[in-house]
């Protein structure tokens, strides 16, 4: 589906993080929220540094009190067991019935370190979140190939025989990295999607090299448009050294966002592009402005309309990824303000063509690659 100028229609996400929400309701009433205004996905934050719940839990949770809406909670790959990962991610895709995602995160921190035991962070940042990502990026290879260790296929249940499983529609991985070794095969068959959807921000160095490699979709927080398009570039770009289409990976910009309780202006600094020169430009007046929080947008509703159509007509992302300052509040006024107008513009879509997250993102299903490869364990 494309968008009146002939691009792609936006893609939009927005994030369900509430401080010190320990109950499932506040979690579906916003997801469904979401639902409502058929955004691509909603995310839950979860971290070590921080008590709270488990966000890949709590979006299980979720899954059957909603029907279309990715699912896609950040999940920590440092001191966690890379074989259980996969298995939880997979378990979330078959319980929402294909719309799973995982935003891999990694742990930096001694005191996170701590709470497993294993081994201590490094002394020295730089070299270890390098490491970290470089051990990140293995475990998303390991999980694509733990994903494809059942064929679509292998489970037979014949009752006649016995035979649940054709053993040779199963496969061992056998996957060495520099910090973990894995056999499998899964405890899971295939999910639903093949491989649930991965998400990397790729905004600082260490991540961005992964996001290109292994990501369906980057986040990427930046002030202007500008400065997206260069990351987007790159990104694709980067993609392509490592023999991937550019195209199968989707670019969106994260942004903070207060809409306040009444329609007004952007403030000075965040307000949208709004004359023709920045259209043109893809950057002068508009965009968000850098604040604690990353980049952050404070405005109303119509402004940040005009403002992610002014940046998805410059080319500078494929959507955006929004956090609300105030979720209850903020998510209500994004859906029937801000969405509605870009629907109403034909920009973004009205319903869900597709049932799953890849095809809310227009990605295909990925071949199984021990079937493309002849069967051959």
């Amino acid at each position: 589906m494309t968008a009146p100028h002939g691009r792609a229609l936006l893609h939009l996400a927005a994030a369900l993080d509430q401080q010190a929400a320990y109950d499932a309701a506040s979690h579906v009433e916003l997801a469904q929220l979401a639902e409502r205004g058929a955004l691509d996905f909603v995310t839950l934050g979860d971290s070590f540094a921080r008590p709270g719940l488990d966000g890949l839990g709590v979006l299980s949770r979720v899954a059957p009190a909603t029907g279309r809406i990715g699912l896609v909670p950040t999940v920590t790959v440092t001191h966690t067991e890379p074989f259980h990962v996969q298995a939880a991610v997979a378990t979330l895709d078959w319980v929402s019935r294909g719309r799973a995602g995982w935003r891999i995160d990694v742990s930096t921190t001694e005191r996170e370190a701590r709470l497993f035991g294993r081994r201590h962070a490094s002394p020295e940042p730089s070299a270890s979140l390098h490491a970290l990502w470089q051990e990140a990026g293995e475990v998303a290879d390991v999980a694509g190939r733990l994903w494809d260790s059942w064929q679509d296929d292998a489970e037979i249940r014949d009752e006649a025989t016995g035979r649940f499983i054709d053993r040779d529609k199963l496969h061992y991985v056998d996957f060495e990295g520099a910090t973990f070794s894995v056999k499998g095969p899964s405890i899971v068959p295939r999910p639903p999607q093949g491989h649930p959807v991965r998400v990397v921000d790729a905004t600082d160095g260490p991540a961005r090299r992964i996001a290109a490699r292994y990501a369906d979709v980057a986040l990427v927080r930046v002030t202007g448009p500008a400065q997206a398009r260069a990351l987007r570039d790159e990104l694709r770009h980067t993609a392509a050294e490592f023999g991937r289409s550019p195209d199968d990976l989707r670019v969106l910009v994260g942004l903070t966002v207060d809409l306040g309780d009444g329609e007004c202006a952007a403030e000075p600094g965040w307000r949208s592009p709004l004359f023709e020169r920045s259209r043109e430009l893809g950057g002068g007046g508009g965009g968000s402005r850098q604040s604690a929080q990353g980049p952050l947008y404070r405005g109303g509703p119509v402004d940040l309309a005009e403002l992610i159509a002014a940046w998805h007509g410059a080319d500078a992302a494929d959507g955006f990824h929004l956090t609300p300052v105030e979720p209850r509040r903020d998510l209500e006024r994004l859906v029937n303000g801000t969405v509605a107008l870009l629907q109403h513009r034909g920009l973004f879509r009205t319903f869900y063509p597709g049932s799953t997250l890849r095809e809310h993102l227009g990605l295909a299903r990925p071949a199984n690659q021990y079937a493309v490869a002849g069967g051959a364990s």
